[in-house]
């Protein structure tokens, strides 16, 4: 019986695009890759793992591929003012410095004079997914809600949320005392991002710090070392109740992905007792 419900991280809509604009077929076509890429870390007999993928990535687009190209372009210019601000903000935690204050574009260019062909693909998608959720506060709801849902239809003992889903598997779990789980393990996550996420959680931290859901039993973070999106990748330094912290080295282009996480060895302690 499948015990994990995983929540999935950014630049995931093109699921929902080839699901023929359908969110249960996106998260389908999910979870047989997130039962592939953990199956490649705990070996044995190939299985199903997940009950579910908590599917939100088309909550945070617009349909930006239809015919309404008035409407496409005002969203699209508001979305690039406060992707801007996120990247801004981004960038001072890389340690880049104060002076990286250009618009969007230049800060874009930057980042690809810096990294190589895959970061540069994954920075552009990071942005506007996290300032979606951040800056609207409807469709924010709207994910929290997404996730709490498939949480409750599962009742599953673990929860595996990567990149962005860590955020919105945080306050969902928060926002909704009534869930429960045995474990959480966030992979990648940016939830301590100073100026661009840990400021904006909901709840917000208290006396600079926040703490593990009250539903939540036990809590592991894992991150790569080099992984861009979680700075910083330890998160016991800002949050209470992190009760294992581990920094893995993946792979040093392939530092983000879905499948590099859960294929990582350092999964199998900490799942193994709920899988016999």
């Amino acid at each position: 019986m499948a015990v994990i419900v995983g929540v999935h991280g950014i630049g995931k809509y093109n699921y929902y695009l080839q699901a023929g604009r359908s969110a249960p077929g996106a998260a389908a076509a999910m979870r047989l890759k997130w039962d592939r890429y953990l199956h490649a870390a705990l070996g044995g007999e190939a299985r199903a793992y997940f009950a579910e993928i908590a599917y939100f990535s088309h909550l945070l687009h617009d349909g930006d591929d239809g015919d309404d190209g008035d409407a496409i372009a005002k969203a699209s210019a508001a979305m690039e003012v406060q992707a801007e601000r996120v990247l801004v903000a981004w960038a001072r935690n890389l340690g880049v410095g104060e002076h990286v204050t250009e618009a969007l574009k230049s800060f874009t260019g930057w980042l690809l004079d810096r990294l190589d062909g895959r970061s540069a693909a994954f920075a552009k998608l990071f942005a506007p997914e996290v300032a979606a959720y951040l800056t609207d506060q409807g469709r924010r709801e709207k994910c929290r809600q997404a996730v709490a849902e498939v949480i409750r239809r599962n009742r599953p003992k673990v929860v595996i949320a990567h990149s962005l889903g860590s955020v919105v598997a945080y306050e969902a779990l928060w926002a909704n005392p009534d869930l429960h789980v045995d474990l959480l393990i966030t992979l990648g996550s940016p939830l301590g991002m100073r100026n661009v996420i840990f400021e904006r959680l909901l709840p917000a931290p208290i006396n600079g710090r926040g703490e593990r859901p009250k539903g939540v039993r036990r809590w592991v973070n894992i991150a790569d070392k080099d992984d861009i999106a979680a700075i910083p990748p330890a998160l016991t330094a800002s949050f209470t109740g992190v009760d294992v912290e581990q920094l893995v080295n993946l792979d040093w282009i392939d530092f983000h992905t879905a499948e590099k996480y859960l294929g990582c060895p350092a999964l199998d302690p900490h799942l193994r007792p709920f899988l016999a």
